[in-house]
């Protein structure tokens, strides 16, 4: 190779390392290097800890605010950056502010381009606790512990960093109905964003989704909604399999109201990875101490292992 190719291809190997609109080929799955085993389901439970002694989280609140607050301080030690997304949305107890989170790995020097350049997916939670007048709700499980997963994977995959820079994270707010889920009650802020991915241009927008709700019952069985995109129950059911954990992955009997429904219509094949199976849905009791460290370790690793060997790494497609 002489020189002036030489150069050419450090500077091809620079652009492909910082921006993912040129010579994105994907990622080849290395098993030695994956991140998702380093997904720590005890980091994970410590998140979910962090967010209940915040207390009740509902949309538009100050604890809600002191949230937002915790979840930048914690991803940005990582590398991450966190951009808000604002906006107001009339609901049945009035106008109300809700405050979308997107997140983005930028590492030590943010690229110019980092909240323009495609990515390859999402990997999505709403992150507000429903309010109730009767009693106090800290929903530990519902959302603590989908928001806690998250927050574990953008730990492990801050050691990968090529992995990183392909995805987006998103924390939606306002997900919880005021008073029933209708067209105009909950899906606040999957709705909003669903709404502002037609700003992308084409070759920006994410190819798929990935949303997690209520994944830290000690008694795990996910099982994902009947009209979930084909393709990705197959690779979710094989990473599990990979994992040795398949028998806590399953298909539900019904659809299911949920962020995933907005980004669905919008043209992102999103999967909805939930256990309804919770007693405690809902209720004064769904706080940490019914919550598993295993069972946020295996949703944690297989959602992971997913990613890296059927999403991102293009020869596994």
């Amino acid at each position: 190779m002489n020189k002036l190719a030489a150069i050419g291809f450090a500077v091809a190997v620079m652009a492909c390392s910082l921006s993912l609109s040129a010579c994105d080929g994907g990622l080849k799955f290395d098993p030695d290097q994956a991140a998702y085993k380093q997904f720590s389901g005890e980091r994970a439970l410590s998140y979910v800890q962090a967010q209940t002694d915040i207390g009740v989280r509902g949309a538009g609140s100050e604890k809600l605010k002191k949230t937002q607050r915790y979840l930048q301080q914690v991803l940005e030690q990582w590398g991450w950056q966190v951009q808000a997304q604002v906006f107001k949305n009339k609901t049945p107890q009035g106008e109300v502010e809700f405050v979308n989170l997107r997140v983005r790995y930028a590492g030590s020097q943010p690229a110019a381009d980092l909240w323009t350049r495609p990515v390859a997916g999402l990997v999505v939670s709403h992150y507000e606790s429903k309010k109730f007048s009767e009693f106090e709700f800290v929903g530990a499980n519902d959302p603590g512990s989908s928001v806690a997963v998250l927050l574990e994977m953008a730990r492990v995959l801050a050691q990968r960093p090529e992995a990183a820079a392909r995805i987006e994270l998103v924390f939606f707010d306002g997900e919880e109905a005021f008073v029933d889920y209708s067209d105009t009650d909950g899906l606040y802020g999957s709705r909003y964003y669903a709404e502002s991915l037609s700003q992308w241009s084409e070759k920006t927008r994410p190819q798929w989704g990935l949303l997690l709700d209520m994944v830290g019952d000690h008694d795990l069985a996910i099982r994902v909604p009947r009209d979930s995109p084909a393709p990705l129950v197959e690779k979710l059911f094989a990473a599990a399999e990979d994992a040795g954990l398949r028998k806590y992955f399953g298909m539900g009997s019904q659809r299911i109201t949920d962020d995933h429904v907005p980004l669905n219509k919008a043209g992102v094949p999103t999967l909805d990875i939930i256990d309804m199976e919770y007693a405690y849905w809902h209720t004064p009791g769904d706080t940490v101490d019914k919550l598993s460290a295993e069972s946020l370790e295996t949703v944690g690793k297989v959602t992971l292992l997913m990613i890296e060997k059927y999403l991102l790494d293009k020869s596994e497609l």
